[in-house]
């Protein structure tokens, strides 16, 4: 009998890509103590249809080099070779490496966004509201110490430049320093993108906490990233005895770039600085009164930042208490010499735990944030909330250290009694308010059919197209003279006794922006299901910095003329998708007089140096002068991150 051929096997599909890359800069695998921990590999979601660059369904590495004018030819990850030693070996010569790299890391932040929030990312619109399929990288996009995400061109552009010939640490002097190989830099400007993704109102400075929530943020997402590495955090660990209040690579940020510039140090650092007299790390201590005078985006970030850090801590060392005591003998005292390896490791998946739950609240805040005009009291806010819904039982007291870190460092929110959890969670409706959402929002059925599928492998394209759809659908419900109780349960107006200065149709009725419809899949601790829609929804009203023009304006006394800046207003609606019915109501009133006057003080530079007129040109010319200036004004308004992440000492010669 013939022997029967075999049948060809279908092969599964393998679960993740495996890249190597450098877990933070390639200086740090110069020293004999850090070498072996500085390459990482780093598991992405496996993409079938990858293509030489890399691209794929969200990222497209274009490696240009315009100060050379050299195409480097792009790496195929799909190459047997590569996918048999998980990509490249880290290399600071190689474009192909650095092509891995950037891409590896961009491709992990997101994975790490999507995981937090449940849905696909998105990247914000182009400037002519169209969708964008992916984000460009540029490995090589200029010769300067700078790194930044451009909202214009909707890319990520990594500059590489010369190190300091005279305090260069422990790069070479002159040698060139690459930012996309630097770890941080990559998943900072990526979060910016994302970020922006999905607040593009966010990067309009309406108050000095708006640009530098933006950076805070970003720094936020580059240290937690550390803390996914094991090989890393276990090493950190067991040099820093458990105590990660010490100098450790974890809570440091760019260090190749911060030396390579003059600054002694890493870029940045959420637990400590670099003393200028001496040279010296020293930790840094919660001050108070230092948020009502600093300014600068990155170094008002850094409280927030540090903030953030300091809960973080907090609830590491409440995890691994009980372990400290059983290892010590209920001293709590560590004995001298180096830790048990097995103590190491407990103490390295505390560490992780708490720093993925600190990631995900820090994420999931985003959809708890009103839609324009954020403030540092509002990201309070919106984390409170945001993690009440997820984790009601907090046991393990993330939400009273996250509450004490911001309060130790004078961080409180506007219009509350006090800074308890009740008093910090954002307006529930009314039972009235209720009844009128019940007119738009009549039953989960009506409800569920906006989101019919925004799954982790629905095509973005589709999701986009169906949130357009959902858009045009929730503007015909909340303008339908019938849910006008809507409406205003949403602080939003459309009478037409309102100031003239709002924005309104041909009807005289208010214009209303619905600016974005998307839905929420978490799972809690406990297994159980948070399933939202996130409703934001915008208005917009002239603005003048002559109050008596404002009100002349607002009264109709006065033809409207071009406004000298934009106000906003609007809310964000969280729907239970199982009840229909509304959880809560994030508002900023576009009828505030207060707010108001807020952003025109700030806007004139009631900051003695407006960061508005640093990054976008002078607030006081009209909309006209403005758009008619030269060539670089117009670049500078349209790139405000490549202004925003000069260093500091070019920003000075800004000014």
């Amino acid at each position: 009998m013939l022997a029967q051929p075999f049948s060809k096997v279908s092969s599964p599909t393998p679960p993740k890509r495996w890249l190597r890359a450098f877990a933070f800069d390639p200086i740090i695998s110069r020293k004999i103590e850090t070498h072996e921990i500085n390459e990482v590999t780093i598991g992405l979601p496996w993409e079938k249809n990858l293509r030489p660059g890399p691209v794929d369904d969200y990222l497209e590495v274009v490696d240009y080099d315009p100060s050379s004018k050299a195409f480097y030819a792009p790496v195929d990850l799909n190459d047997t070779n590569l996918l048999a030693q998980d990509g490249l070996p880290a290399s600071e010569g190689s474009p192909q490496f650095h092509q891995q790299m950037v891409y590896a890391v961009a491709r992990n932040t997101i994975s790490h966004f999507e995981r937090a929030l449940g849905r696909r990312a998105l990247w914000s619109l182009d400037k002519d509201y169209n969708f964008v399929e992916r984000l460009r990288v540029y490995p090589h996009a200029f010769r300067e110490a700078n790194a930044y995400y451009s909202p214009y061109k909707k890319a990520l552009l990594f500059g590489y430049f010369p190190a300091s010939t005279s305090e260069a640490g422990d790069n070479l002097p002159g040698g060139t320093v690459f930012t996309c190989l630097s770890h941080d830099i990559v998943a900072h400007e990526t979060t910016h993108a994302l970020l922006d993704g999905l607040h593009p109102r966010f990067i309009e400075p309406t108050n000095v906490d708006v640009w530098a929530l933006h950076e805070a943020f970003a720094d936020i997402v580059a240290l937690f990233q550390h803390f996914s590495y094991p090989e890393v955090l276990r090493h950190q660990i067991d040099l820093t005895r458990g105590f990660l209040e010490r100098q450790n690579l974890l809570g440091e940020l760019a260090m190749q770039f911060g030396q390579a510039i003059e600054h002694y140090g890493a870029l940045r650092s959420a637990i400590g600085r670099i003393d200028e007299k001496t040279n010296k790390w020293v930790p840094l201590e919660p001050d108070p009164e230092k948020i009502l005078t600093t300014r600068e985006p990155h170094r008002r970030g850094a409280i927030l930042v540090a903030a953030v850090f300091d809960a973080f801590l907090t609830i590491y060392k409440w995890r691994i208490a009980d372990l400290l005591r059983i290892y010590t003998g209920g001293t709590g005292v560590l004995p001298a010499g180096q830790l048990h390896p097995d103590l190491v490791n407990r103490l390295a998946k505390e560490a992780a735990k708490t720093a993925k739950h600190m990631l995900n609240m820090c994420i999931r805040a985003l959809d708890y944030c009103p839609p324009v005009d954020v403030d540092y009291g509002d990201y309070l806010r919106a984390m409170i909330t945001a993690d009440v819904e997820m984790v009601p039982d907090d046991s393990l007291n993330y939400r009273i250290a996250v509450i004490e870190a911001f309060r130790r460092r004078g961080i409180y929110p506007r219009d509350v009694r006090n800074l308890s959890e009740e008093s910090l969670l954002w307006h529930k409706p009314t039972t009235e308010e209720q009844l009128a959402f019940q007119k738009v929002f009549t039953c989960p059925r009506k409800v569920r059919e906006l989101v019919p599928d925004w799954g982790l492998t629905t095509s973005r394209k589709e999701i986009h197209d169906q949130a357009e759809e959902c858009r045009r659908t929730l503007h015909g419900w909340f303008t339908d003279p019938i849910a006008r109780d809507a409406a205003e349960a949403s602080k939003i107006v459309l009478d037409k006794n309102i100031p003239k200065s709002i924005y309104r149709g041909d009807d005289g009725i208010p214009t209303l922006e619905v600016h974005s419809v998307r839905p929420a899949r978490r799972i809690g601790p406990d297994g159980q299901a948070v399933t939202e829609l996130v409703v934001e929804m915008t208005q917009r009203r002239w603005g003048y910095f002559d109050t008596c023009v404002q009100k002349k304006v607002d009264r109709g006394d006065m033809e409207q003329t071009d406004p000298d800046f934009i106000f906003r207003g609007g809310c964000t609606l969280l729907v239970d998708l199982e009840t229909a019915k509304v959880r809560y109501c994030i508002f900023k009133r576009v009828t505030s007089e207060n707010r108001l006057d807020r952003m025109r003080r700030y806007l004139l530079g009631d900051w003695r140096s407006s960061n508005r007129a640093t990054y976008f040109g002078d607030p006081r010319l009209t909309y006209w002068q403005r758009a008619t200036s030269k060539r670089r004004e117009m670049r500078q308004m349209v790139e405000p991150f490549a202004l925003l992440h000069r260093s500091y000492e070019t920003q000075e010669e800004i000014r």
